[in-house]
């Protein structure tokens, strides 16, 4: 139930903070937050009818439901302007967390701190921060199965940035890597079986990523 993505997620939230958990699913996530004493209150959404309604089961289990508010309902649209000061969002698309947040900048106004663990394109995700005045405080890799998937953490005060982020000594920053280099090599493989594609700007991108990772 809690594997190390969402213990990673739970490390990065302050204590006693009051938490959005956006695309709840379930509500595992939701209930180690306030089982931890991480939050003090939790709303936790889902534009889906089924997972609420099981997130809703859990956490009456559970005996949170007083610490716990169920809402049905897209992205940050069901949140109020100060109801919250820690936005989590796991489990989604890059340039869907992209998408939620831009669609409500009023919520954003009050918030202190975004937790977000892209399944793909991250660079998107950190793409939107640094256009919107977030600044990545710090980076955690989570391995769950086989997957080696990347949490981050992003506040509106530079001075809270790491200096070293949790990424860097990762005893899995070696094998990420390496899975990511694999990952763009397969890529630019396939594209070379196309001269226009190996022309093209992407291909010297993809290129000059993994000799970047190399290096590292």
């Amino acid at each position: 139930m809690i594997d190390s993505r969402i213990k990673a997620i739970l490390n990065f939230v302050e204590k006693n903070s009051r938490v959005a958990d956006i695309g709840a699913d379930h509500g595992y996530l939701s209930i180690e937050l306030v089982k931890s004493g991480r939050a003090s209150f939790v709303i936790a959404t889902d534009k889906n009818f089924g997972p609420l309604d099981a997130a809703k089961k859990n956490i009456a289990a559970a005996g949170l439901s007083d610490f716990i508010d169920v809402r049905l309902g897209d992205g940050l649209k069901v949140l109020r302007e100060g109801e919250v000061d820690t936005i989590c969002i796991a489990g989604m698309g890059g340039a869907l967390i992209a998408e939620i947040l831009s669609n409500s900048p009023e919520i954003l106004k009050t918030a202190r701190q975004l937790i977000l663990q892209p399944m793909n394109a991250v660079e998107k995700v950190q793409a939107w921060l640094k256009n919107n005045s977030w600044y990545v405080a710090d980076i955690e890799l989570a391995e769950v199965g086989c997957i080696i998937y990347e949490i981050i953490s992003a506040v509106k005060n530079p001075a809270l940035i790491a200096t070293v982020t949790k990424k860097e000594n990762s005893p899995l920053l070696e094998k990420f890597t390496a899975q990511k280099i694999s990952k763009l090599q397969r890529v630019l493989d396939e594209m070379t079986k196309s001269s226009a594609a190996v022309a093209s700007e992407k291909f010297a991108q993809i290129q000059k990523q993994i000799q970047a990772l190399k290096q590292k």
